[in-house]
């Protein structure tokens, strides 16, 4: 038997503590693809969610149709328009689909809007408002998942790495389960666990512990009752002050035993026990200019990435504090980057290679966070559309764009000055403009952990700095007003 599939993706993580919100625009900037065509031309054959689903597809002969393949930086919240646009074409692709067997959708689970503080629900309650076919759901890690989420979903399964590098196998592994349940081979259920915190599991990091065991303790329960389905360990996000924000644990079962809840119970007892681990130790700024001023190089960069000032978290990728605190190190051999900037940037592809320019640069958006602009003199090195294809691990096979980029030289610092805001996870993304790190003594980039997949391996070194940004860990730095209550470390 032929099945029929809708498929959809649709992915922001939203700090709702930025000041700048995310319209469809924004969107349109990263991956806002509708229809089968512009879909298979932008994803097939990419480390995307999407891209699992046609494989899935193809391998069990699925008459799949693709809706709407739609993912923007993390940012603040999404505006009303663009949220209504995107659902409107995922609930009108729906219904043009009729009948159909199964949805498989590719959402990240810490969306929120103007209007809907948890939008994922609000996107799967207008779609169960139309059906109750099988609807299996992948989700990042660091989603925020609600307990009326979690009813909505017949399968849910989030990613197992962080850095993330498995959203293709994620996908590919929910499709097979919803290609069980649309035969009627299993009947799945998901149980939810959650605890009163607002940040576990070290943020998620699955490279030390706890996350290690837990996986592993996931791995065994998984092997020690056949109708386990799927386990899946969410971090949460905590840059979202909203009702359920939080890491929570969700098992997706054949049936309803109760031992599904009890595991669900168990492994978030587990992260309750870790909630105080922390592995990285932030230097501040200085401290970490100063490390990479006295570092013994041997042929290998020393890598300093900027934490706080994380784009993938929502920060606005303009913080100047770590670059100024180089600059007053004096430091040389060194890159930094991408300071998201389109004034600066704009001025600098205007000006041209090889000129001379004196210019403010960064600290635009909120300075009280990461600091102000810098009065930087120096030179244009190169400039480019900002375009440039990934092969990385974690999105290998894509095409992103810095929009209109310079590098731009100061003291002995080569800044990778864009337009788009985007972390760096890849090589490319300095390759691609100029700049190799690999041979650099110190490299400063804005990411939390997934540039770890790609520059762990060439680095001498990693250390992490608080730059003060809007993703900082210190959150003392923010005021919580919808949180649940009592809410850990907020009500020690």
């Amino acid at each position: 038997m032929t099945f029929r599939v809708v498929t959809a993706q649709f992915m922001h993580e939203t700090n709702t503590f930025a000041r700048l919100g995310t319209d469809l625009a924004a969107f349109e900037r990263i991956v806002l693809a509708r229809g089968p065509d512009e879909i298979v031309s932008r994803l097939e054959g990419t480390n995307t969610e999407t891209a699992g689903y046609i494989d899935a597809a193809r391998d069990h002969g699925w008459d799949l149709v693709l809706t709407v393949a739609a993912m923007a930086n993390p940012l603040g919240k999404v505006t009303s328009e663009a949220f209504e646009h995107v659902a409107g074409l995922i609930i009108e692709g729906l219904r043009q689909a009729l009948p159909f067997d199964g949805i498989a959708l590719a959402l990240h689970g810490a969306m929120v809007t103007d209007d809907h503080e948890d939008a994922e629900t609000e996107l799967l309650h207008r779609i169960r408002e139309m059906t109750d076919v099988p609807i299996c759901c992948t989700l990042d890690l660091h989603a925020n998942v609600a307990p009326a989420f979690a009813e909505r979903v017949d399968i849910l399964c989030s990613y197992l790495t962080y850095p993330h590098i498995d959203m293709r196998a994620t996908a590919r592994r929910a499709g097979d389960l919803l290609h069980r349940a649309m035969a009627g081979d299993i009947m799945p259920r998901v149980a939810f666990s959650r605890r009163s915190m607002i940040q576990g599991a070290d943020g998620g990091r699955t490279d030390v512990e706890p996350m290690i065991s837990l996986q592993d303790k996931a791995a065994r329960l998984m092997a020690n009752h056949s109708g386990v389905l799927d386990i899946s360990i969410n971090a949460g996000f905590s840059q979202a002050d909203i009702h359920d924000v939080g890491p929570s644990v969700t098992v997706t079962g054949n049936g309803d035993d109760p031992a599904f809840q009890e595991m669900a119970d168990d492994l978030m007892a587990d992260i309750w026990e870790t909630r105080d681990v922390v592995n990285n130790r932030y230097l501040e700024v200085t401290e970490a200019a100063d490390m990479a001023r006295r570092f013994n190089h041997t042929g290998k960069p020393l890598v300093i990435a900027d934490y706080a000032d994380n784009p993938g978290a929502g920060a606005y990728g303009d913080a100047t504090n770590l670059l100024k605190a180089m600059l007053d190190a004096g430091l040389d051999e060194a890159c930094f980057g991408a300071l998201f900037d389109p004034e600066a940037a704009a001025t600098l592809v205007s000006a041209g290679a090889g000129t001379s320019v004196t210019l403010k640069l960064g600290g635009k958006t909120d300075p009280a966070f990461g600091g102000p602009p810098l009065h930087l003199a120096g030179e244009v090195m190169q400039t480019s559309d900002g375009v440039m294809v990934l092969d990385g691990p974690m999105f290998a096979g894509m095409t992103k764009s810095f929009g209109p980029t310079a590098v731009f030289r100061t003291g002995g610092i080569d800044v990778l000055v864009v337009s788009n805001l985007m972390q760096i996870v890849d090589l490319q993304q300095f390759l691609a403009h100029g700049i190799d790190p690999r041979t650099k003594k110190t490299v400063a980039l804005k990411s939390m952990q997934h540039f770890r997949a790609t520059y762990e391996p060439l680095a001498e070194k990693v250390i992490v700095c608080d730059s003060g940004a809007l993703a900082t860990p210190d959150l003392d730095r923010f005021t919580y007003r919808h949180v649940r209550r009592p809410m850990y470390p907020l009500d020690p």
